[in-house]
Formats: structure tokens, C-alpha cells, sequence
């Protein structure tokens, strides 16, 4: 098991509520606690990479545009991205890993983006894999609390691009109004899942009690890691690796992403 993590995420990035200073810090303070020997670092993402998922104009956008806003910008959303791909890497190598990265990336699209998000990075590590790696398809599960539309719209269209007979990317965002029902939610989907080559898991923990959407509890977050970590070792190998996207109260976080990984790992 690895967890992804630079020491420059716990920077403030931006003035957005997941750029700000703190967010992190009892996250990272908890696991480094539980999984002292699993942190590795990531380099940031080159520009080949970024350019799988986004067009130039955007990635020039975020490099003129947005770093003129934000000195660090730029290079830490590339940072993200490269952790992305580590993530994506360890997991194929046999280490189930969590990408403890910042800025969140599931609402960037290929031209575009908003919600706090810069570079898509689940997609940028899809499709890492399936160019160096030949893993073409993926199943995703996205619990945070917003649809995850970057993921949906880069990878997608590049199904439909590249195979418009198939779906490559199958993309999970669960909706519901009490714990039980997500939980089921979650687990239909899994269960008449398509094959696939791997699992991977944009982790907003903002749906979370005391956070934004205030519903899920640390249980249902383990329960939820434990879904995945069973998904990937009866369909693809074990292969599975999950993102930090949304979660804006600090000390909530840290508890949910624990209950997930002790789980999911």
C-alpha cells in the first residue's frame, strides 16, 4: 500500500476552500500516525501527460492565466497530476495507493474547468495507463458529493473518439438521501459492473457527517473501501487506486479517509 503525498500541498494554493492552508494538515497528521512507512513523493506531471486529457489552450490558461492569480499554482496542479500517475503506477505494480493531492481535478474538463479544479486527474492516470500500460478499461467511483462532469466528459468522449462501439470508461456517481441506500447504490453498481481492467475512486470526502453534504459516517466509508478493495481483487487483479477530490472540513476528513483506507487498503 502507498499513499502519494508532497509536502508542497500543504501550501495555500489558491483562495478556494480546497486551496486554503490547513485543509490537509490533520490528514496527513492522522495517516502518517497509521501508515508511517507507506508515504512516497510524486514529481509533477510533464507536459505530454497533461496533454492526454486537456487541450493547449487550456493547459496555457492555467499556466498564464491562473499562475499570474497564483505563483504556485501551475506547478503544484501539475504536482497533483504527477501524483495522480504514481498512484496509477503503484497500482499496477501491485501497491494499492491513495493520491493525498491537491488541487481536486474531477471537475476539469478538456477545455475547461471550475469547482476548484484545474487538471483532470483521474484522467490524466487513465489514460497514463492505458497509453504505457495498455489498460484500456476502468471502472470509476466517484462518492463525492458533486458529479465528477471533468471525468465524464474527457474520458468519455475519448471512448467514443477512439472505440464507438464500446464504453471504456465506466463512470459511477451515487445520489441518494439516507447512508443505507448510497451504500446500496455503490453496491449494485459494482456488482453488474462491466469487466474491466482496474478500479479507480475519486474520494470527495465532502459528502461526509459534519462536512457539506453531511451524510456519510466513517463506516460507510469503510464499508465503501472494503466494496472497492473486494471489487478489484475478484475482477481485476487488485489493481485499485483512489484520489483525494472534495472535503472541506479538516478534522472530519482526516476520520472519513481513515474509515476509507482501512478499508480499501
Amino acid at each position: 500500500m502507498k499513499i502519494v503525498f508532497h509536502p508542497d500541498f500543504l501550501n495555500e494554493i489558491d483562495d478556494t476552500p480546497a486551496g486554503k492552508i490547513g485543509r490537509l494538515t490533520p490528514m496527513v497528521e492522522h495517516l502518517k500516525k497509521i501508515y508511517p512507512n507507506s508515504f512516497i513523493l510524486p514529481k509533477p506531471a510533464d507536459r505530454d501527460d497533461l496533454e492526454r486529457a486537456h487541450s493547449t489552450a487550456h493547459i496555457e490558461q492555467i499556466k498564464m492565466h491562473y499562475s499570474r492569480l497564483y505563483p504556485n499554482l501551475y506547478y503544484v496542479a501539475r504536482l497533483a497530476a504527477g501524483g495522480a500517475i504514481e498512484c496509477a503506477r503503484q497500482s499496477i505494480n501491485g501497491n494499492p495507493s491513495f493520491g493525498l493531492i491537491r488541487p481536486p481535478g474531477h471537475h476539469a474538463s478538456g477545455n475547461s474547468c471550475w469547482g476548484f479544479c484545474y487538471f483532470c486527474n483521474m484522467a490524466i492516470a487513465l489514460l497514463y495507463l492505458k497509453e504505457k500500460h495498455k489498460k484500456k478499461r476502468a471502472f470509476v467511483l466517484d462518492f463525492d458529493l458533486h458529479t465528477g462532469d471533468g471525468n465524464i466528459n474527457i474520458l468519455r468522449a475519448y471512448g467514443q473518439k477512439h472505440h464507438k462501439d464500446r464504453r471504456d470508461y465506466e463512470i459511477i456517481n451515487p445520489d441518494a438521501r439516507s447512508e443505507s441506500v448510497y451504500l446500496e447504490i455503490v453496491q449494485e453498481a459494482l456488482d453488474n459492473a462491466r469487466k474491466c481492467d482496474l478500479i479507480a475512486v475519486s474520494a470527495g470526502f465532502d459528502q461526509g457527517l459534519n462536512d457539506w453534504g453531511d451524510l456519510l459516517s466513517v463506516k460507510a466509508y469503510h464499508e465503501i473501501g472494503l466494496m472497492v478493495k473486494e471489487f478489484s481483487e475478484d475482477h481485476c487483479n487488485g489493481i485499485r487506486f483512489a484520489l483525494l477530490e472534495g472535503g472541506y472540513n479538516p478534522d472530519a476528513m482526516a476520520l472519513n479517509a481513515e474509515g476509507f483506507l482501512s478499508g480499501f487498503f
